[in-house]
């Protein structure tokens, strides 16, 4: 077991309350639904734990018939934000599976990115008091938006999701949580990032209740909000961001009724929202739980093959 392991949590069922999810280039909280007429197929994000799963595991699943994929956008769960205490800030931390998963791309990311899916680099507090919400400054907020900059770069990720959990502000002697701090984040990491780069925000935490500050709006400049509450159909409130950058619905994989799932994918297409949010795909053929998803939101069921 790493270090990091037993901080990557199942965040499943109805002790949690409701966010939002968004994906790359069009979804967004704040409006109220409207009927989906013309508008793309909703995207399908997909959490991969990977310290007990391989992310390739992503790359088995195609829309039947064709070779698109059946999800839009993989997010590697998850890299960490720990805290240096003799330099007083934070920085990035992998975990040893999720530096193999990156150092291994040419088997674990770049078949996903070869048939259309999204990879993305899942980054979340590590109960040492370091956060997306308590940076003292712009300058702090960017020094470390270019560690996640970087990390895109090195490994030709496609972005970035941010995920305000487990961070136990004010340990090691760190801040509370401050209204500048996310927004000025988010920002830096667009600026860094440029434009065609995804940024997501798994829409939880006291990030979530300060996107806004001196004219700078998180929901202007992320792509995609997303519900982390599994089981549930929540819409994330994020101001300056409609319903195609919004994902209300979320599922884990393992335990939500495949009716249920079914249900948010159908009320997703149906009031135009940009997406839903799936959680802990593992090994093995669960293309009929997918299919469930799929169809409503495409027209197509999923097909399994497993890639050698």
């Amino acid at each position: 077991m790493t270090k990091h392991t037993h901080h990557l949590k199942r965040r499943t069922g109805a002790a949690l309350a409701a966010l939002g999810l968004a994906l790359a280039g069009s979804l967004a909280a704040g409006g109220a639904a409207h009927a989906a007429t013309d508008q793309p197929d909703p995207k399908r994000v997909v959490y991969v734990e990977v310290n007990g799963n391989d992310l390739s595991n992503v790359a088995d699943y195609t829309l039947a018939g064709t070779d698109r994929p059946a999800f839009d956008a993989a997010m590697i769960f998850a890299a960490n934000i720990d805290y240096d205490t003799e330099k007083k800030q934070a920085y990035l931390s992998l975990n040893d599976r999720v530096t193999w998963t990156l150092e291994n791309a040419a088997t674990q990311i770049r078949p996903l990115q070869q048939r259309g899916t999204k990879v993305l680099l899942s980054v979340l507090g590590n109960h040492q008091g370091a956060g997306l919400a308590n940076f003292a400054s712009r300058k702090d907020a960017g020094a470390f938006a270019q560690q996640l900059a970087d990390t895109v770069q090195k490994y030709g990720l496609d972005g970035i999701d941010l995920d305000d959990e487990w961070s136990e502000y004010g340990k090691n002697g760190t801040g509370q949580p401050n209204a500048s701090s996310f927004p000025y984040l988010v920002k830096e990491l667009r600026t860094k990032l440029g434009p065609h780069k995804l940024i997501t925000f798994y829409n939880i935490g006291p990030a979530a209740e300060s996107t806004e500050y001196r004219g700078i709006s998180v929901g202007a400049l992320v792509d995609y909000a997303l519900n982390p509450w599994y089981g549930s159909w929540d819409v994330p409130q994020l101001a300056r961001a409609d319903a195609s950058k919004l994902a209300p619905g979320a599922v884990d994989l393992n335990r939500t009724p495949i009716g249920t799932a079914a249900q948010f994918a159908a009320q997703t297409k149906a009031e135009g929202y940009g997406g839903i949010v799936t959680y802990d795909l593992r090994a093995g053929d669960h293309s009929e739980y997918v299919s469930a998803i799929t169809e409503p939101l495409t027209g197509l069921a999923t097909e399994y093959a497993p890639t050698p």
